[in-house]
């Protein structure tokens, strides 16, 4: 269900603080399950304007994968595991690589 206040607040703070992509990041959280246009919209914008905001990219790749985008999930899981292993968080790379992994089973996509 949509918390409605909760999504007027992010909004908000979209607003008074474009440059944190925590606060895109965090509407489009608010939005994959029910307005998934707004939701892929918030993901595309974090992944493009912020491509160093490495927690977007699994929740995005999953996103991507569950609506059908199966090119799109792929580049973000490739993208996400490379800036994990260039930010060198090893925890944050092998959480994307073993559910890269388990996509491509999924998907037979390689």
């Amino acid at each position: 269900m949509l918390n409605l206040d909760r999504i007027e607040l992010l909004k908000g703070y979209c607003i008074e603080e474009p440059q944190n992509p925590f606060n895109y990041y965090a509407l489009a959280l608010e939005f994959r399950e029910f307005e998934k246009a707004a939701a892929a919209d918030l993901f595309n914008y974090v992944v493009t304007n912020f491509p160093n905001y490495l927690p977007v990219f699994f929740p995005a790749a999953h996103f991507f994968f569950e609506n059908g985008d199966l090119i799109k999930a792929k580049k973000i899981f490739e993208s996400g595991i490379e800036l994990a292993d260039t930010l060198q968080d090893e925890k944050a790379k092998k959480e994307l690589t073993n559910a890269y992994q388990n996509f491509l089973f999924e998907t037979d996509l390689d």
